[in-house]
């Protein structure tokens, strides 16, 4: 609009005064006098100089009376409560607290394995032997002996019992036999130890040592047991997390190896933090019905830390920050009918992030207009033309 005023006034101002200019021109070259035409040449850049002075002040005016033209189209979202679940990224690995190594309680031989790889097994079933270097023979042994004393001890018995003998001998008689039955107790628990038992129910995952090897008591690895009933997944979380990372509160795990997704919950968080990394652990429950999640696995946890009901949120792109560290956005007030409003600054307070978008504490209400693009480019005060209000306002923040 500017430049069609500006050229409207021009063609007026050079209509009006150029068949003049044209007729006093030609008499001047006619008269082909050149002070006359230095003369008239003077008169013609004066007249130049105060229309452009005077097209200047047309272009001033029309700057003061024509906003609309100045004014900065922006796009617009409302302000709307909504669930707000903010939750905190972690990574974990799956393990079990059923998954053990076998060693042996006892040197010797490996004479046997009554297991192979894959095998289910009950809690308590012999799994392996070892030779006992000759105690089952040492047993027998003492066995008889035994028996021996413990004849003696009743027949003395029953001779004290009718005030027949000594006591000395019937003391003699019942400490010999509580000795022999000592023996015997502890060489049965000595042998008990050569026979390799399962420590639960579970599933031989590997054979480690072969029959016919020599195995050393608490070293040598014999096999591995694993159970996959109950499985869970360990994670270090942040030690400023405690109040929030608690028991009970909501896990989405995932399984990228698997490609996976289970909803679950922490059963349990540490009480102790780790001096040395500023972190405490904590379990999450992994239900495994179909056996397919393994120990060692890695997971991808996101646990809900925090939850409102009832929050604001809004991109974190249409934020802004002044020289005190204020946090401000830009509202539209005023809109009328053709979507013309006023740019007002709101400096406001946020809380926690997630993803792209930021959660205001205060100072923001639900319906107010808050400007998206353009709001780094507009000021306070400032008019502003709403467009697309309706596609952008239904949009999602």
């Amino acid at each position: 609009m500017k430049n069609l005023y500006t050229i409207i006034l021009a063609s007026i101002l050079l209509a009006s005064c150029g068949e003049q200019k044209k007729n006093s021109v030609e008499s001047v070259l006619e008269s082909n006098s050149l002070e006359v035409i230095r003369k008239k040449r003077g008169e013609l850049v004066n007249e130049q100089q105060t229309i452009n002075e005077q097209i200047k002040l047309l272009d001033e005016k029309i700057k003061t009376i024509d906003t609309t033209k100045h004014v900065p189209l922006i796009t617009t979202f409302t302000a709307q409560t909504e669930k707000f679940e903010h939750v905190l990224e972690l990574q974990g690995n799956v393990t079990t607290k059923n998954l053990l190594v076998i060693t042996p309680e006892y040197n010797g031989i490996l004479t046997k394995v009554y297991v192979k790889e894959g095998q289910k097994v009950n809690k308590g079933q012999l799994l392996a032997k070892i030779d006992d270097g000759g105690l089952s023979q040492q047993l027998a042994q003492l066995r008889i002996q035994t028996d021996l004393a413990k004849t003696t001890y009743e027949r003395q018995k029953r001779l004290w019992d009718q005030n027949i003998g000594s006591e000395i001998q019937f003391l003699q008689a019942k400490s010999t036999y509580e000795s022999q039955q000592e023996v015997v107790n502890q060489l049965q628990q000595q042998i008990a130890k050569t026979s390799v038992r399962a420590p639960f129910t579970g599933t031989i995952d590997d054979v480690i040592t072969e029959q016919g090897s020599v195995v050393a008591a608490g070293q040598t690895q014999l096999m591995r047991i694993v159970n996959l009933d109950d499985m869970y997944i360990e994670v270090e979380v942040p030690e400023s997390y405690v109040s929030n990372v608690t028991k009970g509160k909501k896990v989405e795990v995932n399984l990228p190896v698997l490609g996976k997704t289970i909803d679950t919950k922490i059963r349990q968080a540490s009480d102790f933090i780790n001096p040395a990394n500023r972190t405490f652990k904590a379990e999450i429950e992994v239900p495994n019905k179909d056996k397919n999640i393994k120990p060692n696995l890695t997971a991808r946890l996101k646990i809900n830390d925090y939850t409102n009901e009832n929050a604001i949120l809004i991109p974190q792109s249409v934020i802004s920050e002044n020289a005190d560290g204020e946090q401000y956005i830009y509202i539209v007030t005023d809109k009328d009918e053709k979507g013309i409003g006023v740019a007002k600054r709101l400096i406001i307070e946020t809380g926690k992030t997630q993803g792209d978008v930021i959660e205001v504490l205060n100072n923001l209400e639900q319906g107010v207009e808050i400007i998206k693009e353009g709001a780094r480019s507009v000021k306070d005060g400032q008019s502003v033309e709403v467009i697309n209000y309706k596609e952008e306002g239904n949009d999602d923040n």
